[in-house]
């Protein structure tokens, strides 16, 4: 997936599923992505709770399940900052 695909994907999730209470931002080499609290997005490089950073295709094999989140983080395909609490919301979101 490109980045204006993930991008419109996570749009997508978090308007259906609605603010999970905490922020979570993406980072990828092509730009970033931010889920505020409320639900709502913006790309917009603002303070986040969390920090998920990767590249495109490793986001994309992690949301097709092709790729593991435990052992995408251990072998750093994935890097995780902030609070690791509110990665395990993560789940909640995609």
């Amino acid at each position: 997936m490109t980045f204006q695909e993930i991008n419109e994907r996570i749009h997508a999730l978090a308007s259906q599923k609605g603010g999970q209470g905490v922020s979570f931002k993406f980072a990828f080499p092509s730009g970033i992505i931010v889920v505020n609290s409320d639900g709502t997005v913006t790309n917009e490089n603002v303070d986040a709770d969390c920090t998920i950073a990767s590249t495109e295709e490793n986001f994309t094999a992690l949301l097709k399940g092709e790729l593991n989140p435990m052992m995408a983080v251990m072998t750093g395909k994935v890097k995780i900052s902030g609070d690791m609490s509110v990665a395990m919301k993560l789940q909640n979101l995609l």
